[in-house]
C-alpha cells in the first residue's frame, strides 16, 4: 500500500465543477491545510486555470478512461472520488478504483448518495449505479469511505430555485408536504476534508451528512422571509411543469428524470431524515438554510431592490 508522504498530492476528481461543486471546495480547503492538491478536470478551461492559481497541480482527463486515471493517480495516495450526475458513473467509478487498487492507494474516499438499500430502490437510474458502485467499491478490497450527503442546499434551494424566489416571491418545488433536511455542499467538502486529512480512522465506514434540521417547504418559505426581508411563500409546482422547465434548461432526460425522482421522494417522505455525522467530522454545527439565505441574498433579489435598476 502506498502511504502519504508530505510531498505526495491527494487527487480530487472533479475539481472544476459548476455550482454547488465540492471538488473545487475541497481543493481549497486541502490547500488550507498544507496539503499537496491533484485537481483532475476534464477540460482545460478557466475554472482549470483558477485551480492552479489556488495552488493546485492540474491534470486533464476522463474518468472512464485507463491511461488518463493512471496519469491522475499514480503517486497519490489519498484519492477524493465525486462525479457528476452522469450515465457513465458506474463505469467511472470501477475504472477509477481498479486503476487506484493497482496503485496501492491507502484512502478512497467516494461520495455516494443517501438513498437506496438492498431492500429499497428508487425511480432514479443515477441511484441505482451509486448504489451499484458502492456494492463494487465494498468488494473491491480497497480502503474505501463512503460519504451519503442528503440534496444540497446550491442545487434545489439556489439553482432550481432562485428564479422564482427572485422574480414571484415563491419557493416554487415540486416537493408536496414532505420534509427535508438539506446540507450546504461546502459543508461536505468540509467534511470530506476532515476525512482526507486524516484518513486512517474513518476507513470502512459510511458517514450521512444532513443539514442542522428537517422540515416542510412551508418552514423553509418562512426562513427565506426572514432572511430576506419580504414574504417568500411555498407553491407546490406541478412536477410536468418543473420537469419541463429542466429540459428548456437544457438538462439531459438523465438529470432530469433524477431530480425528478428526488422530488417524489420528498413527497414520500424519504428525505426525512437526520445525521449528526458532520459533527462528530468536524465539530461544527452544519450551515442553515437562513445562514445560507442571507450569504445568498444577492440571487434571491431583484436587482431594482438593491437600487440598480429601474
Amino acid at each position: 500500500m502506498m502511504k502519504s508522504t508530505p510531498d505526495s498530492p491527494i487527487l480530487v476528481t472533479g475539481a472544476a465543477g459548476a455550482i454547488g461543486a465540492i471538488g473545487r471546495n475541497l481543493t481549497a480547503m486541502l490547500l488550507a491545510k498544507g496539503h499537496k492538491v491533484r485537481a483532475l478536470v476534464r477540460r482545460e478551461d478557466e475554472r482549470a486555470d483558477a485551480l492552479r492559481r489556488l495552488g493546485a497541480e492540474v491534470v486533464q482527463g476522463d474518468l472512464t478512461d485507463l491511461a488518463s486515471m493512471h496519469r491522475a493517480i499514480e503517486g497519490c495516495a489519498r484519492i477524493y472520488f465525486g462525479m457528476s450526475v452522469s450515465t457513465v458513473y458506474l463505469e467511472a467509478t470501477v475504472n477509477s478504483a481498479a486503476v487506484a487498487r493497482h496503485h496501492g492507494v491507502e484512502a478512497f474516499v467516494n461520495m455516494s448518495q443517501m438513498t437506496m438499500s438492498i431492500t429499497e430502490t428508487t425511480e432514479s437510474p443515477q441511484h441505482k449505479l451509486h448504489w451499484l458502485a458502492e456494492q463494487a467499491l465494498s468488494w473491491s478490497g480497497l480502503p474505501v469511505v463512503t460519504v451519503r450527503p442528503t440534496v444540497f442546499m446550491e442545487g434545489f434551494f439556489l439553482l432550481l430555485a432562485a428564479a422564482s424566489v427572485r422574480d414571484a416571491d415563491e419557493l416554487a418545488l415540486p416537493m408536496g408536504a414532505g420534509k427535508t433536511s438539506p446540507v450546504s455542499s461546502v459543508d461536505v467538502a468540509r467534511a470530506v476534508a476532515a476525512i482526507l486529512d486524516d484518513p486512517a480512522p474513518h476507513i470502512g465506514h459510511i458517514y450521512d451528512l444532513t443539514g442542522p434540521e428537517s422540515a416542510d417547504l412551508d418552514h423553509y418559505a418562512r426562513v427565506f422571509s426572514e432572511a430576506l426581508g419580504r414574504t417568500i411563500r411555498y407553491r407546490d409546482a406541478p412536477t410536468s411543469e418543473w420537469s419541463e422547465k429542466l429540459r428548456a434548461a437544457g438538462l439531459s432526460e438523465h438529470v432530469v428524470h433524477h431530480l425528478t425522482v428526488m422530488t417524489e421522494l420528498h413527497k414520500q417522505g424519504r428525505y426525512d431524515r437526520m445525521s449528526e455525522d458532520y459533527l462528530k467530522l468536524t465539530g461544527e454545527t452544519p450551515t442553515s438554510m437562513a445562514d445560507f439565505v442571507r450569504l445568498h441574498a444577492a440571487e434571491f433579489t431583484r436587482a431594482s431592490r438593491f437600487g440598480a435598476g429601474p
